[in-house]
C-alpha cells in the first residue's frame, strides 16, 4: 500500500469538499489537525498513517457541515472504500471520527491511542491562537455578537443547546467549551501543548476586558 498517494489522493478530496467553509471548519483547519495529530503520534507510538487518515477526514463528515450526521459518515466511507483495501483499517478511521466531536462535553471515550491522538488534535485546534481565531470566525458566521456584558455564559452541556447556534457571545463560547478543553486531553504530549495554549487563551481574555472596560 503506497501511503503517501492515499494520503495525498486525501488531501485533494478534503479540499475538494472544505474549500468554500468561513466557519472555520476548512481545509486549513483539517491540515493543521493532521499535522498535530502526526506529531502527537510520533510522541506517543500511535500508527501514523491512521491518525493523518481520521485527521484529514474528520470535518468531511461534521455534521455542521452535512444533511446529517449519518450523511456526512457515508461520505467518509465512501471514500475511504475507493482507496483502502483493508477494512479493519477503514473501521478503525470510522470510529475515530464518529467518536470524536466534541458535542458540548459529552461523547463516548476514544477506544484507541490513535483516536485519542485525533481527538486531542482537534482540540488543540480549538485552542491557543488559532483557537481564538476560529472561535470569532464562526460566531460572525453565524450571526453571533462579539460580546455582551448582560449576556452570562450557558451552562447546559447538551447537544441541544450547545448546537443552538442563535444563542451566546463568541467570548461566552471561551467559558461554555473552550477553556474546558484541557481537563479532556487525552495525551500526555496533547496536555503538554494545551496548557500552553490555554494560558495563552488565559492572557487574551484579560486583555480584552481590560480594554472593553477601559471607557468605563
Amino acid at each position: 500500500m503506497n501511503t503517501s498517494h492515499i494520503i495525498s489522493r486525501t488531501e485533494d478530496f478534503v479540499q475538494e469538499q472544505l474549500g468554500q467553509d468561513t466557519t472555520g471548519h476548512d481545509w486549513w483547519h483539517s491540515d493543521r489537525v493532521r499535522n498535530t495529530a502526526c506529531a502527537i503520534a510520533a510522541q506517543e507510538q500511535a500508527d501514523p498513517f491512521i491518525c493523518a487518515m481520521a485527521a484529514l477526514l474528520h470535518d468531511v463528515a461534521d455534521e455542521k457541515l452535512n444533511p446529517s450526521k449519518e450523511a456526512g459518515m457515508e461520505k467518509v466511507r465512501n471514500w475511504l472504500l475507493s482507496c483502502l483495501e483493508d477494512h479493519s483499517q477503514i473501521d478503525h478511521i470510522l470510529e475515530i471520527i464518529d467518536t470524536m466531536s466534541y458535542s458540548g462535553g459529552g461523547g463516548k471515550p476514544m477506544k484507541t491511542l490513535e483516536g485519542q491522538v485525533v481527538q486531542d488534535a482537534d482540540r488543540l485546534d480549538a485552542l491557543g491562537a488559532i483557537g481564538i481565531a476560529r472561535t470569532f470566525v464562526f460566531s460572525g458566521a453565524k450571526g453571533r455578537p462579539m460580546h455582551d456584558p448582560g449576556l452570562p455564559p450557558r451552562e447546559e452541556s447538551l447537544k441541544a443547546e450547545y448546537r443552538d447556534y442563535s444563542k451566546g457571545t463568541a467570548v461566552n463560547h471561551f467559558y461554555e467549551k473552550l477553556l474546558k478543553l484541557k481537563d479532556l486531553m487525552n495525551t500526555s504530549y496533547g496536555r503538554k501543548l494545551a496548557e500552553e495554549r490555554h494560558g495563552f487563551m488565559l492572557h487574551f481574555l484579560e486583555e480584552f476586558y481590560k480594554e472593553w472596560n477601559a471607557g468605563s
